[in-house]
């Protein structure tokens, strides 16, 4: 039986790639997919060898302090990729671990399928040559990022990216507010704190206390949703909320979330990219360890960090990295777009410029083709 082996490592790309099985699955229903993966791709059958939390790792000195795990893992992996022999290895942005997988799958005579390319327009731009000497094809998800490959003469497809095919919003409004017991007659403010728990450990609380603060100043006026995600703690959640809690909503749909509310702060990462997909205003935040920060600083070659900002070209939504994403400038923020309509209106009217950039693909259907196309060619 054939065998696919799959590697994502965060919650994004759990989603992307569970799409993508469905696709292998519709084609070639006895495929055998294998390997790390969350439980959208569990949900369609597939195997996950080590639990997909664990993979949740930010930063250079948060790889440090798990790397006893990730050589564990690196060993397992390379023992099952020689037992199982699988027709395809499949991964899945996450570069810091898939760029090593990739190595020991060509090592092995493996081909090698690179959907999600690593952002090397932003960062060690040298990995492209990597990249394209252990990936049989490259899946980019960027127009742009087509021409890196290029320049290597590697084999490389532009698929178009997944959000233009995942976001789909089934609930009206007054659906969503009946659901949640909020009233349509307010406006919404929407956070997104992030996947996972070393994201709410450090942009849980700055949200808490931006909630807190304007609950105080504006008693009543607004109402409060936060994003939940089902791959955090809800234990850990459930703690920093706490002073919150009587005067915040929790939801899991986090598309709606962003569809409905009238400002989004959001934490740096695909959710971003998301929010301005459907042209709601946003204030972006994040925080990582210190050090990892100045690190990759040093390594960064561009000036900003948000999706939504990098796929438009320019700086349109703020903002606000490491000792900037403080409760008091988020509010600023905040309170820019709810008094001057005009700002607001500007930043809504570049933000749907962003559904035209991405365009809409059959992302996962073409990946699912290319990943067939491989397994046929070897």
């Amino acid at each position: 039986m054939k065998n696919i082996f799959i590697l994502v490592g965060e919650r994004s790309a759990d989603i992307h790639a569970a799409e993508v099985i469905k696709q292998i699955k519709q084609k070639e229903p006895d495929i055998e997919c294998w390997g790390i993966g969350g439980k959208r791709m569990q949900a369609c059958g597939f195997e996950s060898i080590f639990p997909f939390e664990k993979f949740s790792i930010m930063g250079f000195i948060e790889v440090i302090s798990h790397l006893f795990f990730i050589m564990k893992v690196l060993k397992k992996i390379k023992q099952e990729l020689t037992f199982r022999k699988p027709d395809l290895v499949l991964l899945v942005d996450y570069p810091g671990l898939n760029i090593k997988i990739g190595k020991i799958a060509h090592s092995l005579g493996m081909p090698v399928l690179y959907y999600i390319s690593p952002q090397v327009w932003a960062w060690k731009k040298k990995r492209v040559h990597t990249i394209a000497k252990i990936a049989n094809m490259v899946a980019v998800i960027f127009p742009f990022e087509k021409e890196f490959y290029e320049e290597v003469d590697a084999r490389v497809e532009f698929v178009g990216h997944p959000i233009s095919e995942e976001i789909i919003i089934q609930e009206t409004r007054e659906e969503f507010a009946k659901t949640h017991d909020i009233d349509t007659k307010k406006k919404w403010l929407g956070f997104i704190p992030g996947s996972r728990n070393v994201e709410i450990k450090r942009i849980l609380p700055i949200i808490v206390a931006v909630i807190n603060k304007l609950e105080k100043c504006y008693a009543g006026q607004y109402e409060f949703i936060i994003s939940q995600a089902d791959t955090v703690s809800e234990k850990l959640f459930d703690k920093i909320i706490l002073p919150i809690k009587d005067f915040v909503h929790l939801t899991h749909n986090s598309h709606a979330l962003m569809n409905y509310s009238y400002i989004v702060v959001c934490k740096s990462g695909t959710s971003t990219l998301e929010t301005a997909y459907l042209g709601t205003p946003m204030i972006v935040v994040y925080k990582v360890a210190g050090l990892s920060y100045l690190i990759a600083r040093a390594f960064i070659k561009i000036k900003i960090i948000s999706l939504a900002n990098i796929v438009l070209g320019k700086k349109v939504v703020p903002e606000l990295l490491q000792k900037n994403a403080t409760p008091e400038k988020i509010i600023s923020h905040i309170l820019e777009y709810l008094n001057n309509d005009d700002y607001y209106v500007a930043i809504q009217k570049d933000l749907k410029k962003i559904k035209k950039l991405i365009g809409t693909y059959n992302t996962s259907e073409k990946v699912a083709g290319f990943a067939l196309d491989i397994i046929n060619e070897t």
